[in-house]
């Protein structure tokens, strides 16, 4: 408990004593109220400054003013002991639902417990802690052993361990050496490790991440929107219906010659007034969200806002990036066929050529090729995007690429047999043979498609750059239904807009990319998701919704924490409002006396706050 609980709870302790020493006493009349007034302001004084101050501020109808009016009438109608009592049992509720809060927010800040205090910068042979945000890039910075790596860099120096867990969910550690990359937010776990920076702190993975979930409580849901407005005109209707209830029943009981009863008919209404306070909807749909997506990124899944984890709950086709997403990537060269020249020289025309590109094709063929890259023999290259490119290396005219090159080159090649991705190779205007590149695919990938239909996704589909062969052969091992291959990014773009027309309004359609490349499709889909994104900038800002590691299995796990939130948020809604509905008309027929009304208010509001703290447990989903 904080030093605000401590104090709350000190005064119900107080208020419980008094009013049951109070109501022993023999005391009457004007004594009576007086003595019973004591434990009322000590338990009530800020409801009361509260709700005057909403008076003041035009902002009457709220609960506060819903609880002083009910307790203060209560009094006035001698009922002294079940007023203070009313009071009393709000503030109990209050003070649950206080703590219950700052637990949760508190589990979520452990969990996101990534935030570094300093960097070690190494002076005069000493180290000397910084506030992250003012080391330049390019500074060497000082990793000990049990802290955390403050800004993203590559090491120069050093091996370790390092623990990623708060980043990616994941509980097996990593091994780091000089040369790896490595990103903030990570524990080093071994050894002492010299890392040159390679971005601001601000820049930063750790300073992304955590500006994403602090952030995400602005993008609020359809669910969150409509307690909003609900309260907003609900608190009202019910203060008049409160008003109607107090004075039309015993004013027609007076037209109609009978006795009119207003002791009855205000504490019927004052009754009323206590069962209608919307605490439980207002408090605890926030709450649900801001647990499931605290539980979501305990796994390693970044949730932008209670927006996504509401559409991504609704989705029913799952599009999927092939390279990266449902393959490692990792590409390497399997064979050289139909080539007119020695395989490690038609290997270093192709190394050369693509020497200028990033994609993992290219690197292959660097690595495949084992020499350092000599710039200087390469000129006028020319990258087309989904074809493939061309330059001169020693002057002579290199065309590296697929058949779409060949054909646009007006060069007739020979198809390759294997299944692989074929680089096709033109040297000065004649074939001359063609690289086969193999990519592996992902060790859950299988698996994560069975959970996915498991989990009743109704279509999967693969889009893809890459030859027809190689899409048909990893969609029907992954088992993935549809798989539209030999597309630019501008193709995908409109596939998935085929797709999102096919669909129902109500069924969402996710696309899952690597959100380097994938960024325009990220966009276009009801629900962008980037996995293995750890330290990509592109992925981070085009997804809705972020995986820290590269595992597919984090896809279904992220749909069932939405459907389990989703589920949870609906629950409280129905239970709330159908409590409130039942006791509110028992109130107005006479048959709820106070205690009910309690119970309407602060038992169902502790209810649903502990039905919203259930979305925070999801390891096990």
């Amino acid at each position: 408990m904080n030093k605000k609980q401590k104090k709350m709870l000190i005064r119900i302790i107080i208020a419980a004593v008094l009013i049951v020493v109070f109501s022993l006493l023999p005391a009457e009349g004007y004594l009576r109220f007086v003595l019973f007034m004591i434990p009322y302001l000590v338990i009530g004084y800020d409801i009361l400054k509260k709700a005057f101050k909403g008076i003041l501020n035009k902002q009457v109808f709220d609960e506060n003013f819903l609880m002083a009016v009910a307790t203060v009438g209560a009094i006035l109608l001698g009922d002294y002991s079940e007023g203070v009592a009313v009071m009393l049992f709000y503030q109990i509720g209050e003070l649950f639902q206080s703590y219950a809060v700052g637990k949760s927010r508190r589990n979520i800040s452990e969990l996101m417990d990534i935030r570094p205090d300093y960097a070690n910068i190494e002076k005069d042979g000493t180290l000397e802690q910084v506030d992250p945000d003012e080391v330049e890039i390019g500074t060497i910075i000082v990793v000990q052993p049990g802290e955390k790596v403050p800004i993203d860099g590559v090491i120069t120096e050093g091996t370790s361990t390092l623990n990623t867990s708060a980043l990616t969910g994941e509980s097996l550690p990593r091994d780091a050496k000089a040369g790896d990359e490595v990103i903030s937010g990570c524990i080093n776990m071994t050894g002492l490790l010299k890392i040159r920076t390679t971005k601001e702190f601000g820049e930063s993975t750790v300073s992304k991440i955590l500006e994403l979930v602090e952030n995400s409580s602005s993008r609020k849901s359809k669910s969150e929107n409509f307690i909003s407005k609900f309260a907003k005109y609900y608190t009202p209707a019910v203060c008049y219906g409160a008003l109607a209830l107090a004075f039309i029943p015993p004013i027609v009981l007076l037209i109609m010659g009978k006795p009119a009863m207003w002791g009855d008919w205000i504490y019927r209404a004052l009754t009323f007034l206590v069962i209608s306070c919307p605490c439980a909807l207002v408090i605890s749909i926030p709450l649900s969200f801001f647990a499931g997506i605290g539980g979501a990124s305990n796994q390693g899944i970044l949730v932008k806002g209670s927006n996504y984890l509401e559409t991504l709950a609704q989705t029913k086709y799952v599009v999927f990036d092939k390279t990266g997403t449902m393959t490692q990537g990792v590409f390497e060269v399997s064979g050289i066929h139909h080539n007119e020249m020695p395989d490690e020289k038609l290997l270093e025309y192709a190394a050369l050529a693509e020497c200028s590109s990033s994609h993992p094709i290219s690197k292959s063929l660097q690595k495949a090729y084992g020499k350092p890259i000599d710039r200087n023999r390469v000129t006028d290259i020319e990258e087309i995007s989904g074809n493939g490119v061309i330059a001169k290396v020693d002057g002579i005219s290199v065309a590296a690429g697929n058949t779409k090159l060949m054909n646009r080159l007006g060069i007739a090649y020979q198809d390759c047999h294997h299944v692989g991705t074929v680089v096709h190779m033109a040297i000065d205007g004649k074939y001359a043979g063609h690289i086969l590149i193999s990519d592996i695919i992902k060790p859950h990938a299988k698996e994560a498609i069975a959970e996915l239909k498991k989990a009743g996704i109704s279509k999967t589909v693969m889009l893809t750059g890459d030859s027809k062969r190689v899409a048909d052969q990893v969609a029907e091992e992954l088992g993935i239904q549809e798989v539209y291959s030999e597309l630019l990014p501008a193709d995908k773009v409109s596939r998935v807009e085929e797709l999102l027309n096919q669909k129902s309004e109500k069924d969402k359609l996710a696309f899952v990319g690597d959100g380097i490349n994938d960024a325009p499709v990220l966009s276009r889909a009801d629900i962008g998701i980037a996995m293995g994104a750890l330290g990509s900038d592109a992925a981070i800002e085009a997804a809705d919704i972020v995986l820290m590691d590269d595992d597919p299995l984090k896809i279904s796990k992220a749909i069932k924490i939405a459907r389990k939130c989703i589920r949870i948020v609906y629950e409280n809604i129905y239970f709330a409002i159908g409590i409130k509905i039942l006791c509110l008309i028992l109130g107005a027929l006479g048959i709820a006396n106070m205690w009910v009304a309690i119970f309407a208010d602060v038992g169902v509001m502790i209810l649903a706050v502990l039905n919203a703290i259930r979305t925070l447990f999801v390891k096990n989903l």
